[in-house]
Order: C-alpha cells, then sequence, then structure tokens
C-alpha cells in the first residue's frame, strides 16, 4: 500500500498534527496563517489563506493529497476537485471529533500507530484537567468576533467544561458560527465572571468590553477579568487544544473560582 506524500495544508491544524507524528516531510505548502509549530511557516511554502488560495500554484505543485477544515472550504475544495486533485475536508466540532481526526490523519500516511498514541496522550491529560476539583465553577463567556459578537464553538465550551467553567453559551455552542450571534443584552443577562477575547485575525481591544452598553454590571467586567486568549491555540481544532489550551484556560479559570476559597 502507497501513503500520501506531498501534502498541501490548507489550515494549521493538519500541519501541527503532521509534525507532531514526525511526518513534516510530508508537507508541501501551509497556510500564511499558521503559526504552530513556530518553524512551519518558514520551512514550507505559503499557498492559501483560510477561504482563499492559490489554485494555480497549488495544482502546478501536483500534490497528491490536500487537507482542508470547514464548511467554509467548500470553493476551495470544489476547484481543487474540479482541476483532478486529492482532497480530504473535515468539519470537525467538537473535542472527540478533533481526536478522531488525529486518528484518521495517522492512518492516512501510514502513521496510525503513532497518532493513537498521541490521541491517547491527549485523552489522559483531558481527563486529568475533569478529574480536577475546583471550590465553584465561574460563568464564562468566550468571544470569537465582536462585530457581531459571536460566542464559543463547541470545542471550546467543552474546553471551559473540562478546566472547572461554566460557559453562559453552551446552549449556542454546537451551531455554525451565524447562529452563535449573541447580544450586548443577552451577555448582561447571563453576567459571566470571566470574559475571554479570542477573536480570529485580529488583536481583541480589552479595554471595549468596558464601554459597551450595561457591561458596566457585569462581573467579569466590574472585577477586571478580562483575558485575552490565541487563536492559534483555540481557534483551530487540532492538537493546540490539548497541547497548550487545557493549561491556559485552567489558569484564569481556577484564578477566579479560588477567590473565595
Amino acid at each position: 500500500m502507497s501513503f500520501p506524500s506531498k501534502i498541501i495544508c490548507l489550515t494549521e491544524e493538519s500541519v501541527e498534527t503532521l509534525y507532531l507524528l514526525g511526518r513534516e516531510d510530508l508537507i508541501a505548502g501551509v497556510s500564511q496563517y499558521v503559526e504552530r509549530p513556530p518553524e512551519a511557516k518558514s520551512k514550507h511554502p505559503t499557498v492559501t489563506q483560510f477561504i482563499r488560495s492559490d489554485i494555480e500554484q497549488i495544482v502546478s505543485m501536483r500534490p497528491d493529497l490536500v487537507i482542508g477544515f470547514s464548511d467554509l472550504q467548500k470553493d476551495i475544495a470544489s476547484q481543487l476537485i474540479g482541476r483532478g486533485l486529492n482532497v480530504f475536508v473535515t468539519n470537525q466540532r467538537s473535542l472527540s471529533e478533533i481526536l478522531n481526526n488525529i486518528l484518521l490523519l495517522g492512518r492516512m500516511i501510514g502513521e496510525g500507530e503513532k497518532a493513537q498514541k498521541l490521541v491517547d496522550s491527549f485523552k489522559q491529560k483531558l481527563d486529568v484537567f475533569k478529574a480536577r476539583t475546583l471550590p465553584r465553577r465561574p460563568r464564562v463567556y468566550f468571544e470569537e468576533w465582536d462585530h457581531p459578537n459571536y460566542s464559543g464553538i463547541q470545542w471550546v465550551s467543552e474546553l471551559i467544561e473540562a478546566c472547572g467553567g461554566e460557559n453562559i453559551f453552551k446552549d449556542k455552542s454546537g451551531a455554525m458560527a451565524r447562529d452563535r450571534e449573541v447580544t450586548h443584552e443577552e451577555i448582561v443577562q447571563r453576567n459571566p465572571e470571566i470574559i475571554f477575547g479570542c477573536w480570529c485575525g485580529k488583536p481583541v481591544k480589552l479595554d471595549s468590553f468596558e464601554r459597551r452598553p450595561g457591561f458596566e454590571g457585569v462581573s467579569a467586567v466590574q472585577n477586571k477579568f478580562i483575558w485575552e486568549l490565541d487563536p492559534a491555540v483555540f481557534l483551530q481544532p487540532g492538537p493546540a487544544l490539548f497541547v497548550d489550551g487545557l493549561d491556559q484556560m485552567f489558569e484564569k479559570i481556577q484564578k477566579v473560582a479560588t477567590l473565595d476559597g
């Protein structure tokens, strides 16, 4: 059986996964947004953004596999398939789907055993965090975008819960982005004790939360528990969530949960 030897990665989670499996040699091109690992962007040609790709360049490189993520890349995938390329696009939304996708990628490149060991290590780490007991579960608002306000996707919601927090918009987390839009009034009503800003593609203006109508009465604003989180860690459905995301989120949630303890 032969396996892919030249892979274009349209998003960064597949890049990080291939590096962790020790198969970065398979990567022929990456996204301009790739940050993990830091050396990836300098070692591999940049051939794509998130929703726009250089189709002609990708075709000319003759990859035997193109890997993407999300329905937002359907047009890119369609064009590449129309040009005769093999394209694999996933739409994982939960932590379990993310782990399954790592296993699937591992099998696709002939590294199923390595992928299984990697996933097992991530599951064990997740279980450790879930087993930790905090004095209480602080209410958390995670914001992916500010105009309009988008609350966190399912894997973020699950991460919050695993780290001892309560996602105030858990009921919306399984939906697509447009259906996770929330109003200032809804946020104020649910009164988060922690606000995480994690805006895709731009820095978070932390002081902007204080200026929103009604936010002067929000617990997180009153106590200044407003933090920026790295999109490269929290907004990509891959290893980063387990490698760094759990530790970074737990640190903040623990700080608030133990204030009265």
